[in-house]
């Protein structure tokens, strides 16, 4: 009954996407869903997103789970009966199954609700993809009073009825750059009467990579990758300027540090070398999402009870702005295998929906553990 409930649930959202900030119809159809089962929604005037809470009867503590739930400018290429109906927009991150699956976790909990020695607080996150959500949320006030928050991601390459479970990093701090150098423009065919910044961009493109494999230990970790670079407007001119974008992974704060330190280094240098300038312009992304050691028992004895098959994650140098709620109190963070077709982010990726309630039985197992622990806390 439940797994066809939240398989209906999915495939309405993943058939109506929604990108980051305009998620309106989204929170409308969780706040429908939230109402039916007789769950309290809270008001935190969230433009979109939606706070939900279970349990309070009997006081106690308060833990949080949260789900993302906004979609990709991307043109699905799945073929699904429930494909998505807008062009140019997907779930291609499986939002959609990790708000189907904690909705689930929230209608189990409601039924537990007279059992339950604390509040579960769910955060049905907006703006994920741009890494501005959770900042939303907590200024929000949504985390006051939470003393611990979970989250998941669902993971392709990880077989339905696994879970990948770590404490310390798990997913990357993520940072964008954008770098413009300045040259000096004129006639292709006398390249000596100006500064060709196409050349000097080459150049530090090059240079970047030696930070890795010359400034970043073997058993350290770090990304740096250039991904567009665009000068000139025409065949035989000499343009007058170079831009140069693309982002930085990391997982270690130190190393984080380094390598922004590194790159500046570099931009400056190179462009002194060819007689020139460059300008830095960084584009901060969350910090690396930090699982707290002090929940990873819980995680695991959680998945155990619920049947999963535990195995140790392996970190991804993908970005996740549940890092920012880490921040604020302990929090931990695992990965759900879906047995996906595609990676994250593309046209045809997909989940196999037998692990939607799988995961909700996971979360709310996890949950009410979580306040047991803190009980005995206190």
């Amino acid at each position: 009954m439940l797994e066809q409930q939240l398989i209906k649930m999915r495939r309405h959202l993943h058939s109506n996407p929604e990108l980051s900030h305009e998620e309106f119809e989204t929170t409308k159809s969780i706040r429908g869903w939230l109402e039916e089962a007789g769950i309290g929604v809270a008001d935190y005037s969230l433009p979109t997103g939606i706070i939900a809470e279970v349990g309070g009867l009997h006081g106690g503590p308060i833990v949080a789970v949260r789900a993302d739930i906004d979609a990709l400018a991307i043109q699905e290429d799945t073929g699904l009966p429930y494909a998505s109906l807008f062009p140019g927009k997907m779930h291609a991150c499986g939002h959609d199954f990790h708000t189907a699956s904690i909705l689930g976790a929230a209608m189990l909990l409601k039924q537990r609700e007279h059992d339950l020695k604390g509040t579960v607080r769910f955060i049905f996150q907006p703006a994920e993809e741009k890494a501005k959500g959770a900042k939303q949320v907590i200024a929000s006030g949504a985390l006051k009073g939470v003393q611990t928050i979970f989250g998941m991601h669902n993971k392709p390459d990880l077989l339905t009825g696994t879970i990948g479970i770590k404490s310390g990093a798990l997913m990357a701090a993520a940072d964008g750059f954008a770098v413009e150098v300045k040259g000096v423009g004129t006639h292709a065919a006398v390249p000596e009467a100006g500064v060709d910044p196409i050349v000097v961009a080459s150049h530090m493109v090059t240079a970047l990579q030696s930070i890795v494999s010359r400034n970043i230990g073997s058993l350290q970790s770090a990304v740096i990758s250039v991904t567009r670079i665009h000068s000139g407007t025409a065949w035989n001119v000499i343009s007058d300027s170079a831009m140069l974008d693309g982002t930085i992974r990391t997982f270690d704060i130190e190393v984080r540090e380094h390598v922004l330190k590194r790159f500046q280094q570099i931009i400056d240098g190179v462009a002194a070398a060819f007689g020139t300038t460059a300008s830095v312009k960084w584009l901060p992304g969350p910090p690396s999402v930090h699982n707290d050691s002090s929940l990873e028992s819980l995680a695991i004895a959680a998945a155990e009870r619920v049947g999963l098959n535990v195995v140790a994650a392996v970190p991804s140098s993908a970005g996740e702005d549940f890092a920012f709620y880490q921040k604020e109190i302990p929090g931990f963070f695992v990965f759900m295998g879906t047995s996906g077709p595609q990676e994250w982010h593309h046209p045809a990726f997909d989940v196999d929906e037998r692990a939607l309630s799988i995961s909700a039985e996971y979360f709310a197992d996890l949950s009410q553990r979580a306040i047991n622990q803190l009980l005995v806390k206190e």
